[in-house]
């Protein structure tokens, strides 16, 4: 989308077309004129606008289900959020991290090729610390982590890893699985440096303790599903198969659903002296013949027509005709 212009430049170029300074058809005619765009062969372009946004959509579903989990798991208020979606190199993903990180290596089946799976390692303290009792604070110093606490990481990453299931099984039927975590980002170089990924960033608070969960994603791993990842087709699946379960559903439920029904054998007015006044073996006259069909009312709706008896030594009702008033 062009600039935005203030109310104070549009009365500076409104003044400038007045005085002459500036001419119409040179405006005109540097439109008419092709305009050049930069392109980075260092860093190509390789994940649009719409497939970000798409991503974003995915992880904030993810998010909910995410926040929901490690609040019960950790039986401590957690929030979690997408905080953006961009592309950019592995390289200066990788940079960017300190060591000791927790960095998990993620087979994204039936896709070929790895993500990577980051979590900030005061979250990982917090997590380790409320796993084994603690409060969930925060330490005041980062060090290595212990065996114990990798493999304590590595249960709750595989959990967190299952819930990735449900977000994307709009675009595609995933399985990940969690080959490895490394502590030293030396040691996960997946792909070649110069690769572009999408970069999924996640806000995560445990109580008082915040921190990033960032989610890696090459572009050599997702190429194969691109076109699926756009909000036109994410929606429209999303909303068919939503149709058809729903309805499905519904139709389920209204078999089972109870509804009252009546059998009307006849009305009158009394007055108020007259009900006040009624005695056992008192005859109200109704305004019905014996021989005329009673009114079958489905709720407070007249559905049907029938005819007065006895079934098995109950009283019971054949219908002999269907109300079709009001049916289109």
């Amino acid at each position: 989308m062009g600039e935005v212009l203030s109310q104070s430049e549009i009365d500076e170029l409104l003044k400038a077309l007045n005085t002459g300074e500036l001419d119409v058809e040179d405006i005109q005619a540097n439109d008419r004129e092709k305009h050049i765009k930069n392109y980075d062969f260092a860093r190509p372009s390789k994940f649009s606008k719409e497939q970000l946004r798409t991503l974003e959509i995915i992880f904030e579903n993810y998010s909910r289900i995410a926040s929901t989990y490690l609040s019960g798991y950790l039986r401590t208020p957690t929030k979690v959020e997408v905080i953006n979606a961009e592309a950019v190199t592995y390289y200066e993903f990788s940079n960017s991290l300190s060591n000791p990180v927790i960095l998990s290596i993620v087979d994204f089946y039936p896709l070929k090729g790895s993500i990577i799976f980051e979590i900030s390692p005061n979250v990982g303290y917090c997590i380790i610390d409320r796993i084994l009792g603690g409060k969930g604070s925060a330490i005041d110093k980062i060090r290595e982590f212990t065996e114990i606490e990798r493999i304590l990481l590595e249960r709750i990453v595989a959990q967190l890893l299952n819930l990735l299931k449900e977000p994307w099984e709009n675009v595609l039927e995933i399985n990940p699985k969690l080959e490895k975590i490394e502590t030293n980002s030396q040691f996960a170089q997946i792909i070649s440096p110069n690769e572009m990924i999408a970069l999924v960033t996640l806000n995560v608070k445990i109580g008082e303790v915040e921190g990033m969960m960032n989610i890696c994603i090459p572009h050599l791993v997702i190429e194969p599903i691109m076109d699926k990842l756009n909000t036109k087709y994410w929606f429209t699946i999303s909303e068919k198969e939503d149709q058809t379960i729903y309805r499905e559903y519904l139709e389920k439920r209204l078999e089972i659903a109870k509804i009252p029904i009546k059998a009307i054998l006849g009305k009158t007015h009394i007055t108020v002296g007259e009900f006040i006044n009624l005695q056992k073996g008192d005859v109200i006259k109704l305004d019905s013949y014996i021989n005329s069909d009673l009114d079958i009312m489905v709720g407070n709706i007249l559905k049907f027509h029938a005819k007065p008896g006895i079934l098995k030594n109950k009283n019971a009702i054949q219908i002999t005709s269907i109300e079709r008033k009001g049916e289109e």
